[in-house]
């Protein structure tokens, strides 16, 4: 199943109930306008997906990318070259050799680490997944960056680049970006269509030279937490959808909050 037909398929995906979550600035009304004004995606989202399609479905890269070579644009020569490279791209996302070169070597990189090759080998890459929730009966939906077993264990492995891939430094990235919450819910994903419950293995990058990889497995109060914010969230959507009240940050019955300083200002 390809990135668009995965897009178009029903059900609420992790990165449209993260914007729901309330700890991150999230509401419903933010999430109901992103649904309704779709972004055009950042240069860190396209080469986030540069690095993983390299890394994960190599053998697909020239049906999803294509590499601008040109050094520039804007004389005659290159618009009229840039121009015969667009006709020729179609609807394939463009990426510059620069990024390409980088990602490539990341890719390298990240192959020669310990135990990269044996999380992936035999992986179902880019897994997705489908179900529909009991509690809610709302449609949900996943996309596994790869899908393995190991000693009959299901074992979801997940690609990440940071900034730090240290265990200090990565674990602030990954709550920050709730990362416990996509494993809960990708486990919960696993637990419902195999009736095992899988362990969750990141596969953390760092983005700078010399590309630094480390091998950091979610424990069991990690992923909990991670199931706890899933159904939270969930729960919000859900109530938003049944009564069509798409709130702001005063609430679902609109308040006046009261202002006053917090204990880091001098407060009580």
């Amino acid at each position: 199943m390809t990135d668009r037909e995965y897009r178009a398929r029903e059900g609420i995906s992790r990165s449209e109930l993260w914007r729901l979550n309330p700890d991150n600035g999230g509401t419903p009304e933010k999430f109901r306008w992103a649904q309704e004004h779709p972004e055009e995606p950042t240069p860190a989202l396209i080469f986030g997906r540069l690095v993983h399609k390299l890394l994960l479905e190599p053998d697909g890269f020239d049906a999803d990318f294509a590499i601008w070579a040109g050094k520039e644009k804007r004389s005659k020569a290159g618009k009229e070259a840039y121009d015969v490279f667009c006709e020729n791209k179609g609807e394939r996302q463009e990426v510059s050799s620069g990024d390409y070169m980088k990602a490539a070597d990341m890719i390298r990189t990240a192959k020669e680490a310990p135990f990269v090759a044996a999380l992936l080998s035999g992986a179902e890459r880019e897994k997705p997944l489908f179900w529909t929730d009991a509690m809610t009966g709302e449609v949900c939906k996943v996309r596994l960056d790869a899908l393995t077993e190991i000693g009959g264990v299901p074992v979801i492995v997940d690609y990440k680049t940071a900034q730090d891939a240290s265990l200090d430094g990565f674990t602030r990235h990954a709550i920050k970006y709730g990362y416990d919450f996509q494993a809960g819910m990708y486990c919960e994903a696993v637990e419902i269509t195999t009736g095992k419950a899988p362990r969750f293995v990141f596969i953390v990058q760092e983005k700078e030279a010399p590309y630094a990889v480390n091998i950091v497995e979610a424990d069991e109060l990690f992923i909990q937490r991670g199931k706890d914010k899933f159904r939270e969230l969930l729960g919000i959507y859900h109530e938003c959808r049944q009564t069509g009240n798409w709130y702001g940050y005063m609430g679902p019955e609109p308040v006046i909050a009261e202002l006053s300083l917090p204990a880091w200002a001098g407060g009580n």
